[in-house]
């Protein structure tokens, strides 16, 4: 997930007096006592991000993710379906096996970039060597020739593994400087040494690819011990493989001192050709008023670095125990409450975009979309996304929230609309009042967020339960709401050039790679 962050007003939500003890409305009160004493959160977690694991689109457990939610919500008495709305290339982690063989025999900590094509059974053995510093585009063209047969390290080398937070507690203000000084530096020259070639970081891999290479190596470090991020191959018939920051310092320390050091590549993906997509949806169907929506949103796919836990297996156990709550305490709200399982958001919120795209009919009926999706933290802050009723709407419901469950929480009223970052824009960019339940950081941008440590043991139950509970009130008391919410929007402001800012447009979902 990535998201814009713009707020005009802020206002802190707080009811002065108000607990759990003061609450009059016995529909809250059970919401509390269930989603207090009968959690499933961590059974819920368990099976999605230990059993299951990463969920990257196109692969096995994307569709075992979709077909364990279906189950899932069928149990607690709601109807659910997968609906298909595309297709994905269809691929499956195996082992990713790397081991420096010369100068001396070490394990390499590291991994296929994801959809990475696989090599021979027992690997590749070859020199490793760091992409030339060449002094113009024709000393890089004749170099091109030499990488046949090799595997090319693409990625710079920072000056240090360890954290800032640890340079600014420990080291001297005149070495944090100089280290500071250093990076820059060498971010600068290395982004000089790809300017060179002439061609990006998308297409660089694919020329070293066409040149003959063996395979790439690279190395997305986070700034965080231990931490990478995993994305997506750009190479079709060579693997791509991220190394931790201490292991490709290791081989980028060794090559570039001329040791000529060899690695051996063995990773052992599959490609399984085409595979479908979906969206789960979930309904707990509506009394009076059942053709109008509530939605509970959250994306079920992920990168596949880790297992997903906090993008966002947080977000998809959030919204099915929310479900789960207000099945068990209300049966029958005035309107369905669906939940919206979504595919394929990390490759351009691609699943809530085909939602709106297939399911026109819905679009005037949907009282309000809460999302959610940015950690293992406790939700504090809420925008209008430039809704001008939002702010009587929004107050008016966590009006009825208790004080623990909020005390925290600020809302931003109007809000400007969000353009892409989450689920919610999809809805947001047809006029619907979508909102982001924006978390708690818990380290979620350096640390988990598509890294290689986004695993169970990350997950806050404490905080995840009280938003769980939090968002089963929401809904509840927006299904309840007399009329539906209405969507005037603000006026956008002028931007730096001094013309007036659009509300975002809608945009199509991606339906097929190959």
């Amino acid at each position: 997930m990535n998201y814009l962050k713009k707020a005009t007003l802020s206002l802190t939500v707080f009811v002065a007096g108000f607990s759990f003890a003061q609450t009059q409305d016995a529909v809250i009160s059970a919401i509390i006592k269930e989603g207090t004493e009968h959690s499933q959160l961590k059974n819920y977690a368990f099976e999605l991000i230990d059993v299951i694991g990463p969920r990257l689109v196109g692969t096995p457990q994307m569709k075992q993710a979709h077909d364990w939610v279906v189950d899932q919500y069928q149990n607690m008495g709601l109807e659910a379906r997968n609906e298909e709305y595309g297709t994905w290339k269809g691929w499956e982690r195996g082992t990713s096996e790397i081991v420096l063989t010369y100068p001396r025999l070490r394990s390499l900590d590291g991994m296929q970039l994801a959809w990475s094509p696989a090599t021979k059974k027992g690997g590749v053995e070859a020199e490793a060597v760091v992409l030339i510093n060449a002094a113009n585009k024709a000393e890089f063209e004749a170099w091109l020739p030499t990488v046949k047969g090799k595997y090319v390290m693409v990625s710079a080398l920072p000056p240090t593994g360890r954290p800032d937070y640890q340079w600014k507690e420990f080291a001297t203000l005149e070495s944090y400087e100089k280290m500071k000084e250093e990076r820059e530096s060498i971010e600068k020259e290395w982004n000089t040494r790809i300017l060179i070639t002439g061609y990006n970081t998308t297409e660089l891999p694919k020329i070293l690819e066409k040149a003959g290479a063996a395979g790439i190596v690279m190395s997305y470090w986070t700034g965080v011990m231990g931490a990478n991020r995993i994305f997506g191959a750009e190479t079709q018939k060579i693997p791509t493989v991220d190394l931790s920051l201490e292991d490709y310092g290791l081989l980028f320390r060794l090559a570039e001192n001329g040791k000529k050091p060899r690695i051996n590549v063995d990773v052992q993906s599959k490609d399984l050709g085409v595979a479908k997509t979906y969206n789960t949806i979930a309904e707990l169907k509506g009394g009076e008023k059942a053709d109008e929506y509530v939605i509970l949103s959250a994306h079920l796919d992920s990168w596949d670095g880790a297992g997903g836990a906090t993008d966002n297996g947080t977000g998809i156990i959030t919204m099915m125990e929310a479900a789960r709550i207000l099945k068990a305490v209300l049966p029958h709200p005035k309107r369905t409450i669906l939940i919206g399982n979504w595919g394929s958001e990390e490759q351009g919120l691609n699943g809530s975009r085909a939602f709106v795209a297939d399911h026109p009919e819905l679009l005037e009926k949907i009282q309000v979309v809460f999302n959610q999706d940015n950690g293992t933290g406790r939700i504090v802050n809420i925008s209008g996304q430039g809704f001008t009723s939002a702010y009587q709407y929004l107050g008016d419901w966590l009006h009825a929230v208790p004080e623990v469950y909020k005390k925290e929480l600020k809302t931003y009223f109007p809000g400007l609309p969000s353009a892409g970052g989450s689920d919610h824009s999809s809805f947001v960019s047809k006029d619907i009042p979508a909102f982001m339940l924006g978390s708690l950081s818990w380290g979620y941008g350096q640390y988990t967020w598509h890294t290689t440590k986004d695993t169970y043991d990350k997950i806050v139950f404490d905080d995840v339960q009280n938003n769980a509970i939090l968002i089963a009130i929401l809904a509840y008391k927006a299904s309840e709401e007399a009329e539906l919410m209405p969507r005037e929007k603000r006026i956008m402001p002028l931007n730096a050039d001094g013309e007036r800012e659009s509300w975002p447009q809608a945009k199509q979902p991606q339906r097929s790679k190959p």
